[in-house]
């Protein structure tokens, strides 16, 4: 009797644990370990910039690192890519931007990520108008001489990109269909190698956001043709709008925003949009996107999903009207 009871007690205990709570898998308070946030372009670029400055302020807030991890590529597609297949839990996330968000969806005819359905949408975080913008030695001093000088030299000039699909690519395309200029396009992979060969000469002209060209303007190595704005911007009073300088109505103006894998649980979602909308009052970040003529944004992850649905059918348009597609 003693065994059968000793067996039956064991079967009893094997057959309450198939219903007792497994061990819990949920870690402390969110973050309980140090997030990180990638990044589709190389360090320097804009939307590194505002990752980086964002993520110091973020860990600050949230009391945890938060990391910056730069994976640059296929116009946005390695970043995006590793952050739709990485766990949803609010630990990697993604600095995405206009190009990779609202005009890959037109530009590209097999694109390996949804940008509404593989994400959750956190926030807006800064908007930064784009500078056209020459080599030093190109004989040409304003916006109208430029176009006289390309259309003097048809398919002989070239403009450079931070990569194809690109704010900076699609933007040209826009400006080749406005004025009629016949030029060739040279990508990068990321603003830096392309303002590097602008400077050098090896490329001509270019698209590319106020914060990442000035600093290289008030050197001299670059000239400022004009700004994709309608206004002109605060933090450069004296530079023309393209619009002022015979295309009226032209405008581009990229912005950046953090988004998290699908899935992601809305306590998670709503407490990084609270951080980010926190992080981009902070007067530090007004003054550091004043610098570098960017503006903050910010908003709710509904209102930032609208807005990115709307951009993609504004830009997609402007990707079909220029003809511009990549496969």
């Amino acid at each position: 009797m003693p065994l059968l009871r000793h067996k039956f007690a064991c079967l009893c205990t094997a057959a309450l644990s198939l219903f007792a709570p497994a061990p819990s898998a949920v870690a402390g308070p969110y973050p309980d370990r140090p997030i990180k946030i990638i990044v589709g372009f190389p360090p320097g670029q804009s939307v590194d910039a505002s990752a980086r400055r964002v993520a110091q302020y973020m860990g600050e807030i949230l009391k945890q690192t938060v990391i910056v991890d730069n994976r640059p590529g296929a116009a946005g597609a390695i970043s995006h890519e590793a952050v739709k297949n990485a766990a949803p839990d609010g630990y990697t996330l993604l600095m995405g931007s206009t190009g990779s968000l609202a005009i890959n969806p037109s530009l590209y005819s097999k694109l390996p990520y949804d940008p509404v359905k593989d994400f959750e949408p956190i926030s807006l975080v800064s908007g930064s108008p784009l500078v056209l913008f020459t080599s030093s030695t190109l004989p040409v001093k304003n916006f109208q001489e430029l176009v006289a000088y390309v259309k003097a030299r048809p398919g002989k000039v070239t403009y450079g990109s931070s990569g194809s699909g690109t704010t900076g690519h699609i933007a040209m395309e826009m400006l080749k269909k406005a004025t009629g200029i016949d030029v060739l396009h040279v990508p990068f992979k990321g603003s830096p190698p392309m303002v590097t060969a602008i400077m050098g000469g090896q490329v001509d002209f270019a698209f590319d956001t106020m914060g990442t060209i000035l600093p290289f303007a008030d050197g001299g190595r670059i000239k400022l043709l004009g700004i994709a704005t309608l206004q002109r911007n605060p933090s450069a009073p004296t530079l023309p709008t393209l619009a002022e300088q015979s295309l009226p109505g032209f405008e581009a103006s990229p912005w950046s925003a953090l988004l998290a894998p699908k899935g992601t649980p809305p306590e998670i979602v709503n407490r990084l949009n609270e951080v980010v909308n926190q992080v981009i009052k902070e007067p530090a970040m007004v003054e550091a996107f004043a610098k570098l003529g960017s503006f903050p944004l910010g908003g709710t992850p509904a209102y930032f999903k609208n807005y990115m649905q709307n951009d993609i059918a504004r830009w997609g348009k402007a990707v079909k009207a220029s003809g511009a597609q990549v496969d």
